[in-house]
């Protein structure tokens, strides 16, 4: 038997972490096996999905790389398919037209909770026949959900689940203008689609006995069931936008590498004894959906900082450029304008956790700037540090050659004539050419920012402390 997953995602926001991490284990528990994954997007709430959120789903799956065989399918096209299922369940006589009003079924619902009751539906149309049936009044069709007996399934990540039926009331399958519920339209998606195990989140977990119900009126097969856990944020409440991002889109506009994010996606419930780092491919090889973890797991930025980093310094170049390029891009960086980003890049990668932090560390190498970090111009460019700053810009205007050994030979000669450490010809020096107080070794980051960069800075920055000083 092939196995078919698929995400499901309702269209009607971002692609967040939790629903990412479903894609995840229903895309590697497919590849897994060698069998299909299915993108399904589930837009029948016609007032809250939106074309942008389709969109953003694309736009978060592509970006992940999770890949999917058929699809995206949406539900709005199927809508044909839905009412022929509906109608073969009216003849068969395994759904109903109820005509009970909004006024009634809210009466009734403040009715059972003050007698501490669980809401439902009574069942009052169940059994109309007809001259009482008068299809031209407003009408929802209601599946009819066996009143005896209990649902039992085995669900991969929970264990054995058995609801009484007696628990489960009489749920609309179809709304007043015909169009399809959810809890209906999944059934028939899935049984449709040939689906063999369903990958969720627990939110869905009281949903699933009604539709193993509806699977067993329909005489079909009745796909395996994994719900998992929620995540939670650093302070164990479920995670939100309060905690920071939670939209895919939002962790490549931060800077993360989507190999560092479906990495931690995979181990936010999920474990392959003490590994913490795995490729793709090793995801797929090893990914085991018994192994799912039953309790919550809590999302812990540094580790994923403390990935992404790792994927940074050792990733391939050819790899990081797709999506340094558009950090580049946002901070207007050509990367034509300054040195070969090959030879520069490794030594960056060890002192930043993200992207978007590369890209800032990596501008004034290629882009030109008006003024300097207040806090490390107020530490280092001193009335003090004037002197050394003319010096050391004569030395380095008269250099032949401009490599890393005439620079730093221009830099010791400066503090030797001045007798000064090479600290106070050094850090001016640094703040002058980068605009910051942190960079490589100074050596190398006059070299990559170039003789007349560095020239013009270093004047540039001799003008700025005697400005304060006319200041006062």
């Amino acid at each position: 038997m092939t196995v078919i997953t698929r995400f499901a995602p309702s269209p009607t926001g971002d692609l967040h972490i939790g629903g990412a991490r479903t894609a995840l284990y229903s895309w590697l528990h497919a590849r897994s096996k060698g069998g299909k994954f299915v993108l399904r997007i589930e837009d029948t709430d016609l007032e809250r999905s939106t074309p942008e959120a389709v969109q953003a789903i694309m736009d978060g799956m592509n970006w992940l790389e999770l890949d999917w065989d058929d699809g995206p399918i949406f539900q709005t096209d199927r809508f044909g398919r839905y009412k022929e299922v509906i109608n073969q369940l009216l003849a068969e006589q395994k759904a109903y037209p109820c005509f009970c009003s909004r006024e009634r079924l809210d009466t009734l619902r403040e009715q059972q909770m003050a007698n501490k009751q669980k809401p439902r539906y009574d069942g009052r149309c169940r059994n109309l026949t007809g001259s009482q049936i008068d299809l031209e009044q407003d009408h929802v069709i209601r599946f009819k959900n066996p009143q005896q007996g209990a649902v039992s399934f085995n669900d991969v990540v929970k264990g054995k689940i058995t609801i009484a039926n007696k628990e489960l009331d009489d749920l609309i399958i179809a709304r007043t203008d015909g169009s399809p519920t959810y809890n209906f339209t999944v059934v028939v998606d899935d049984m449709d689609m040939g689906i063999t195990q369903v990958i969720r989140g627990d939110d869905h977990i009281n949903n699933t006995p009604r539709q193993i119900n509806i699977f067993m009126a329909l005489a079909a097969k009745v796909p395996d069931y994994g719900h998992v856990p929620m995540i939670l944020g650093d302070d164990g409440k479920k995670l939100s936008k309060r905690h920071g991002a939670v939209s895919v889109i939002q962790y490549r506009d931060d800077g993360y590498l989507p190999q560092a994010v479906l990495n931690y996606l995979v181990r936010l419930g999920w474990s392959h004894g003490d590994q913490e780092i795995f490729s793709r491919d090793e995801m797929i090889a090893l990914f085991d959906v018994n192994h799912i973890n039953k309790a919550p797991s809590a999302f812990n930025t540094e580790k994923l900082n403390w990935l992404n980093q790792h994927y940074i310094k050792v990733s391939p170049i050819d790899e990081i450029m797709p999506h340094l390029n558009w950090h580049l891009d946002k901070q207007a960086i050509n990367l034509a304008d300054g040195p070969d980003i090959a030879e520069i890049l490794p030594e960056f990668a060890e002192r930043v956790q993200t992207l978007s932090d590369l890209a800032m560390v990596l501008k004034p190498y290629y882009c030109d700037f008006d003024s300097f970090d207040p806090k490390a111009a107020k530490k280092h460019l001193r009335p003090a540090a004037k002197e050394a700053l003319i010096l050391v810009r004569q030395k380095l205007s008269a250099l032949e050659v401009w490599n890393s050994d005439a620079i730093q030979s221009a830099i010791n000669q400066t503090a030797e004539e001045l007798s000064i450490g090479m600290g106070k010809v050094g850090m001016p020096l640094r703040v002058a050419v980068t605009g910051a107080g942190m960079s490589p070794a100074i050596d190398l980051t006059l070299k990559w920012v170039g003789v007349t960069r560095c020239l013009a800075r270093i004047s540039m920055a001799i003008e700025f402390i005697q400005a304060r000083e006319q200041a006062g």
